[in-house]
């Protein structure tokens, strides 16, 4: 087993994901190619909230990237699914002029592609990046752009409603940080739509469904907070049942979400309480910078709360170093 392999593996059962044992891919020698197990490996440790394994992943997968986007369609595809990873882990740890770098190489691989999935992909990578240095614009250009790809048929599929409804939240969200209520409002209703017409489908070829009725509820908090509507965001708050969510970043991103919103409110305490369910679900959400920095509010609010100290420490930097 070469070394790419051996750390896949080990990534995968260090982040305590269940794998078949003794995988065929692992055995494999890849070269520069990005096999679609590895990169399926990457997005499962992504989901996981194992974003030091991921990192340490990433740095073989990136190097396959630049010889599979020269390779043809598909190898542009596995190309830009690698980068898209490379900025939301960007994103993670708070290095946004990285995670745009990683984005617009992404979004070139993926119209070299001509996948519409796989531009859809780049486009939400690129969304954030962009609205969080002022370029909203462009930012909802590409989204729309993305929709308009995945839904140009008279009978679209399931996957492309997937990601077209998921490409709307994401739309949603970028609308409401940019102060655009009605925007956010028609997008984030948009999604509510298309995750009932798919209701009745448990997956789009195989791979199961991103968009649902919960991942609406989880953007609404997010979409009215910022907005600046607290009471609708904790209702959606409220509403939303965690566990129904299918990834440990998900249920870590609701918590974290309903976290600020219970902050804004003044409920300092239970604000806390949330930190304490993302740590429960994805340890490595909580030791994010921007999720560090809403520790450090709660702290400043309500210094003698029970395991708060404790807590700062556990999800300080020097303390939890990427895994080995």
């Amino acid at each position: 087993m070469d070394r790419r392999g051996v750390l896949i593996t080990g990534a995968v059962l260090g982040a305590a994901v269940t794998v078949r044992p003794a995988p065929a891919w692992a055995a494999e020698s890849p070269g520069t190619a990005v096999p679609d197990a590895h990169l399926a490996a990457a997005r499962t440790l992504f989901a996981a909230g194992a974003y030091g394994w991921l990192g340490r992943l990433l740095q073989l997968l990136l190097d396959g990237a630049e010889h599979e986007v020269r390779t043809g369609p598909a190898g542009a595809a596995r190309a830009a699914g690698v980068w898209v990873l490379a900025s939301q882990l960007a994103v993670k740890q708070g290095r946004i002029g990285a995670a745009g770098g990683y984005a617009g190489l992404a979004g070139a691989a993926a119209r070299r592609s001509g996948d519409p999935l796989v531009l859809a992909a780049a486009a939400r990578a690129a969304a954030t990046p962009l609205r969080r240095t002022g370029r909203t614009a462009e930012a909802l250009a590409l989204l729309e752009e993305a929709r308009a790809h995945l839904t140009a048929g008279p009978r679209p599929t399931v996957a492309a409603l997937d990601a077209a409804g998921m490409a709307a939240l994401t739309a949603a969200y970028t609308a409401a940080q940019a102060h655009r209520p009605s925007a956010a409002r028609e997008f984030a209703d948009e999604a509510d739509q298309t995750a009932l017409r798919l209701a009745c489908h448990r997956n789009a070829g195989g791979r199961p469904l991103t968009l649902s009725a919960g991942q609406c509820t989880l953007y609404r908090i997010g979409i009215h907070r910022l907005l600046g509507d607290i009471d609708t965001a904790l209702a959606y708050a409220r509403r939303l049942e965690a566990e129904i969510l299918p990834t440990a970043e998900r249920r870590a991103r609701a918590a974290t979400d309903t976290a600020r919103a219970l902050l804004d409110a003044g409920d300092a305490a239970g604000a806390f309480a949330q930190l304490r369910l993302v740590e429960l679900a994805a340890p490595g959400e909580a030791c994010r910078p921007s999720v560090r920095a809403l520790t450090a509010e709660v702290a400043a609010v309500r210094p003698g709360l029970a395991g708060l100290e404790a807590y700062v420490r556990r999800t300080a930097p020097a303390v939890n170093a990427p895994a080995g």
